[in-house]
């Protein structure tokens, strides 16, 4: 049975692409950049980081970008901008319906 295809990002999800989107990184790279975007509210363990970048590579969303100093980097495809964007907006939309109530004073 082959996984459906991301409507939707986790968290962890949304940050590793976010991290691909400038300029290719290798793995540690990603960890460490997530961590200080976040500053440290969000983790990607090394277990969690490799899956979702085997996941990533499977379903196109990224690419393996060559090998330097022993460490692989990837890059973002068309398809992970694209979805990474969707991902961005729909996070939007979301924080917009949450506002049209929650800014208010309360009841």
């Amino acid at each position: 049975m082959s996984r459906k295809k991301l409507e939707t990002l986790t968290e962890q999800m949304y940050y590793v692409l976010l991290a691909l989107w400038a300029e290719p990184r290798h793995g540690y790279g990603i960890m460490q950049y997530v961590d200080k975007l976040t500053q440290g509210r969000v983790a990607v363990g090394a277990g969690t980081l490799y899956a979702l970048l085997a996941r990533f590579e499977e379903e196109k969303l990224i690419f393996f970008n060559g090998t330097q100093e022993g460490r692989k980097y990837y890059i973002l495809s068309d398809e992970g901008r694209r979805t990474l964007q969707e991902e961005y907006r729909r996070l939007g939309r979301q924080l917009a319906d949450g506002a049209t109530l929650l800014d208010k004073e309360e009841p």
